[in-house]
């Protein structure tokens, strides 16, 4: 092993050709090679000899709301990285809305990436942001390294980020599809949430009658025919809906260019258990019953669905009010994404490798990393989390990393602890220790 510093040593490496016991080498913040366990390491070269713990890649977070600039009490990029790092993440790339500018030019996304470069714990990219005026800018964001364009098909939120509509869509969707650009979309109708009931108040029945699983088939049916009709690359965020697969499981088997992905909260919480008033529990789409659950379940199985993302969209606490109609939705699962899916996927009989697949080899592949990121082999970067999956620990919001501690795992007992976290070979956290800032801000590869 000519020329390492570094190697990390486990009984338990996850690999693209499976589980093994292995020595990994490291130079220069790059695999170099994934030898057998018992190579020996050349003199002036570190051993780090982890046991049974896992050696898995750092998982890529593709959907983050840092907020920075703008709402930085909500989050920033200081706060969520770190958050991020002690999950096991070590890239995320961050949504263009609820900050302040939102990265609809080539001038704000200038402005965040100057905020970011002195706080990021981990590596860090921008999507651009598709909005009704600024299709003139979706060439210039793409030439300046975005890695796709996110748009709304119902109203975000925030009123610096307006939504689409059908005839808007088809024309950021012609100029992405004119460069092979990506478009990311928020699926959910805004005519069928119109004609939802719209009661408010505490009930979480209430609120969930509010989204109907009819708002986000019908935006995702549009979607298809669209992306059909223009060839175009299509990536649908945060499905909650199991009525949605056939429409998207047909498409991919027409040949339509569609990714999907859901999130943590959708696979392990489910409606039936949400107190009424606890807001924290709040997204848009929402947290559906139990029996939905299960069907997305299946379809991470079977590859109808992609991958799982945090959709981490935290806001101050006093935005969490009792009202869920009023309430901010989101919810902040930076830290917890690992825990909450290894729990859910073992009880279902899956296994860590693909966690993996789902929340590191294929977000890095959906944003075109993955010449770098999402797998442990030679020439990849030296990304890893050293996980003990049967440990567990019970989740205390004081002790949550991200700025407005709120959490809707508060009380849960969750398994796989991280033990620490490595970026390009050097270790960023290990025991709730942190290493100064080391991210590096990444653009798409062309």
């Amino acid at each position: 092993m000519p020329g390492i510093e570094l190697a990390l040593r486990s009984t338990r490496v996850i690999t693209p050709e499976g589980t093994r016991a292995a020595t990994v080498a490291v130079a220069d913040g790059r695999i170099t090679a994934v030898l057998p366990y018992e190579a020996d390491v050349p003199p002036g070269a570190r051993l780090e000899d982890f046991g049974d713990d896992v050696l898995l890649p750092g998982l890529v977070d593709t959907h983050v709301h840092v907020n920075d600039p703008g709402r930085t009490e909500w989050e920033g990029f200081w706060t969520a990285t770190r958050a991020a790092a002690a999950g096991g993440i070590t890239t995320l790339v961050d949504m263009p809305l609820n900050s302040l500018p939102p990265t609809t030019t080539v001038d704000h996304l200038r402005t965040k990436r100057e905020v970011a470069a002195s706080k990021a714990h981990i590596d860090v990219g921008f999507w651009g942001g598709a909005l009704p005026d600024n299709v003139k800018d979706l060439r210039p964001l793409h030439d300046a390294g975005v890695f796709g364009f996110k748009a709304f098909l119902s109203p975000s939120g925030v009123d610096e980020f307006p939504h689409l509509d059908q005839d808007q869509l088809a024309l950021s969707m012609a100029e992405i599809a004119g460069f092979g650009g990506l478009l990311i979309v928020h699926a959910e109708d805004p005519h069928r949430l119109d004609t939802a009931p719209q009661q408010g108040g505490p009930e979480y029945a209430h609120f969930l009658a509010s989204r109907p699983r009819g708002a986000e088939d019908t935006a995702i049916a549009n979607l298809i025919a669209q992306a059909k009709r223009l060839h175009a690359r299509v990536h649908v965020l945060h499905l909650s809906s199991s009525d949605a697969l056939p429409l998207i499981a047909e498409a991919k088997a027409d040949g339509v260019r569609i990714t999907v992905e859901t999130c943590p909260h959708y696979l392990t919480l489910t409606a039936e258990e949400v107190p009424d008033g606890a807001s924290e529990f709040k997204c848009c789409p929402p947290i559906r019953e139990a029996a939905n659950q299960d069907l997305l379940w299946q379809a991470l199985a079977d590859g109808t669905i992609d991958c799982v993302v945090t959709d981490h969209s935290p806001s101050t606490a006093d935005l969490k009010t009792a009202d869920f109609a009023t309430a901010w939705g989101g919810i902040s699962g930076l830290q917890l994404s690992l825990a909450a899916v290894w729990t859910a996927a073992r009880g279902r009989g899956h296994s860590l490798e693909d966690v993996v697949r789902w929340m590191s080899t294929r977000t890095a592949a959906l944003v075109g990393l993955d010449s770098r990121k999402g797998a442990i082999e030679a020439g990849r970067d030296a990304d890893f989390a050293v996980l003990a999956p049967d440990e567990t620990f019970t989740v205390d919001p004081a002790a949550l990393q991200h700025r407005n501690r709120v959490t809707a795992y508060a009380g849960r007992t969750l398994s796989g602890v991280v033990k620490s976290t490595w970026l390009r070979g050097e270790r960023i956290v290990a025991d709730g220790e942190f290493t100064a800032p080391r991210g590096q801000l990444l653009t798409r590869t062309p």
